[in-house]
């Protein structure tokens, strides 16, 4: 699955910095005792509410991989409508268009 432009230049212009990254996100996977298509849905909701949407396409193809509907994309994303508001919905062509392609 292809990564974002920004990490690819995270991973390529600071790669000491990427790999120590990795690291902690590897640990707190291995801590984490959801299963990896409920994981992967609630990280959409929050990259939705933090506006990071340009790792939107990358968890999508993940959590459609682990299992996960279109129904699921579009409810993890609006879950975050009563807490941050309508500010959740510009993530949504961006999943959606992520989970479509082949």
């Amino acid at each position: 699955m292809k990564m974002s432009n920004a990490f690819e230049t995270f991973a390529k212009e600071a790669p000491d910095y990427q790999g120590a990254w990795m690291e902690v996100v590897q640990k707190l996977d291995k801590a984490n005792a959801l299963d990896k298509k409920t994981q992967e849905l609630a990280y959409i909701a929050v990259l939705a509410v933090m506006r990071l949407e340009s790792g939107l396409p990358f968890h999508v193809k993940m959590a459609k991989s682990h299992g996960a509907m279109r129904e699921e994309i579009i409810s993890s994303i609006l879950l975050g409508l009563p807490a941050a508001g309508n500010v959740v919905i510009g993530s949504l062509p961006i999943a959606l268009n992520a989970f479509d392609e082949e």
